[in-house]
């Protein structure tokens, strides 16, 4: 192990601080990252030629293979967080940091186990859609509504704050007001590509950017054991020896260090294996198959790629560790998230590092780029449409609100990115999960496999799930009281976890059951049959579809 670490430290050290701030040659970096927007523009634009009507917009004509969209799946939950935030984590962390990937993929199994084909089967665009198919349409659209605008936020956040980062890191911009004035860029980029392509063009950059993720990753991973001799213990060795901390590798690095954390832990666990599961832009891809059998082979490829993924993060988190060390990588512009950039141009110089940043970008990108059309969804087809017009709206005004709801999104997202900068954004996911198991989750859960449940057990849950998280996050450690806050310079954080799905995910629950048992008005049981006969064999799906 010292022969190795001895090889590969003295390149680690080459870079002395006085060059962290400029990592690599900022015009090669530029250049493949302005040639990766420019290609996928114009995949983009062609795609944008077959899209004319509301299913091409928002469910890509539905038109799309099982394999097509298991990459797409693969390139929409595969966001920054899990490439910039993980790698980061798993760094300066060691094996707390690894329990983010394993949270994110036990997250993916629930929804596949529970909610991903009985919710293509029964739905037509969005969340809201399935929900209100037995229930009453107004009071639950407009909840459903509300609280995916309200996980679209947050998740945002997490991917506008890396795409600072990122690009920072790229041009050496150690400045805030750099990296705020990189952050509107990109949210400009996001606009045009969701205003131009719709869902066709957003899959295929998903389509893209899952296969150049997942070869960029695999490369880095092959390339870091080959020089450790492919021996994995060699790597946390030098880990270890590279940062002087035996502690990376035993639990409790950062959730041990006291009983709140360790409920913290506990917290986060719950936030991140059942938050895939209420994750609008994730549940929304399978609607862009056209048949069940296709959702189901979607899920294998899927399933498949994200596996992987997530083993290759580990690789790269100690590789980082060993190779660049936590104090290098916290000195970077982008701190904890720059750990991946640095690491690849460590093993290939500026070139390596622009692909992989290429990369990287493209995995934001296609992220807001799906959250943007799912929000978008969200109010045009389930406000606007189904509340507002009472379902009858000319569909191309449906279009121009849709459109018009991407823009203030994105505004949205850029100003909540700038006040995000140097938060993890695996940590930055971690609470858009958490508001999305506590404020969707129960409702579809109930709405799924609950004959009794009502409209009044479905407005209480979105309503308190989401309230109660939200208001515990600006009242913790996230938001101030820490030097790591959003707002470092105020202390009005009177929760003491910095997770609030601990109480926010049974609360939802609990009030889903006592609002359906409060209930004396029974919902109709001819939809509640329809629904359950639907959502098991997708009877009667397509007619819904073309509806």
């Amino acid at each position: 192990m010292i022969n190795i670490t001895s090889a590969v430290l003295p390149a680690v050290h080459a870079a002395t601080d006085a060059d962290t701030e400029t990592v690599g040659t900022p015009w090669i970096n530029i250049s493949v990252f302005l040639a990766f927007v420019v290609i996928t523009l114009v995949v983009v634009i062609r795609a944008s030629k077959s899209t004319s009507t509301a299913a091409d917009y928002y469910a890509g004509g539905r038109s799309f293979s099982g394999t097509q969209n298991g990459l797409a799946i693969a390139g929409d939950y595969l966001s920054a967080a899990s490439f910039l935030g993980i790698v980061g984590a798993i760094a300066l962390q060691g094996y707390d940091g690894f329990l983010y990937s394993i949270g994110f993929f036990v997250a993916w199994l629930v929804a596949l186990l529970l909610i991903a084909e009985p919710l293509r089967n029964t739905g037509k665009f969005t969340m809201a859609d399935v929900l209100s198919f037995r229930l009453r349409q107004r009071p639950v659209r407009v909840a459903a509504s509300i609280s995916t605008l309200a996980v679209t936020f947050f998740y945002l956040l997490a991917q506008m704050a890396g795409a600072g980062a990122l690009v920072s890191l790229l041009l050496g911009i150690g400045s805030k007001t750099g990296q705020s004035l990189v952050i509107v860029i990109v949210g400009v980029i996001m606009i045009v590509y969701v205003l131009v392509g719709g869902m066709k063009g957003t899959t295929w950059v998903q389509i893209i950017k899952a296969c150049l993720l997942v070869t960029g990753v695999a490369v880095m991973t092959v390339w870091i054991l080959a020089l450790f001799g492919f021996n994995f213990s060699s790597i946390l060795g030098a880990a270890v020896e590279t940062n002087n901390n035996p502690a990376m590798l035993d639990p409790g690095l950062k959730y041990g260090l006291s009983e709140i954390t360790k409920i913290d832990f506990i917290s986060l666990g719950l936030a991140l294996v059942l938050g895939a599961a209420g994750l609008p832009h994730v549940l929304m891809r399978f609607y862009t198959v056209p048949t069940a059998k296709e959702a189901r082979k979607s899920v294998v490829w899927a399933i498949t790629l994200i596996g992987l993924f997530y083993l290759f993060t580990l690789v790269l988190g100690f590789g980082a560790a060993a190779m660049i060390g936590s104090d290098r990588i916290l000195n970077a512009p982008g701190g904890v998230n720059s750990a991946a950039p640095l690491l690849a141009y460590e093993l290939g110089g500026s070139i390596l590092m622009g692909l992989i940043a290429a990369v990287a970008f493209a995995t934001i990108l296609a992220v807001v780029a799906g959250l943007a059309i799912t929000a978008s969804a969200s109010f045009a087809h389930d406000i606007y449409t189904s509340v507002i017009k009472h379902g009858n709206s000319d569909p191309k005004q449906e279009l121009r609100v849709a459109k018009t709801t991407v823009v203030i999104i994105g505004l949205v997202s850029i100003i909540g990115g700038i006040g995000a900068q140097g938060q993890n954004i695996a940590f930055l996911v971690a609470l858009a999960f958490a508001v999305a198991a506590s404020a969707n989750l129960p409702t579809i859960l109930y709405s799924l496999y609950w004959k009794r449940f009502t409209t009044r057990g479905a407005v209480l849950s979105m309503y308190g799930g989401l309230i109660s998280s939200v208001v515990l996050i600006i009242f913790s450690p996230v938001m101030s009281g820490a030097e790591t806050s959003m707002i470092p310079g105020a202390d009005f954080a009177i929760y003491p976890l910095s997770n609030p799905g601990i109480i926010s995910i049974p609360l939802s629950f609990l009030l889903g059951f006592l609002g359906s048992m409060s209930e004396r008005r029974p919902e109709d049981p001819r939809k509640q049959a329809e629904m359950e006969v639907r959502s098991l064999t997708g009877v009667g799906a397509e007619k819904a579809v073309n509806h």
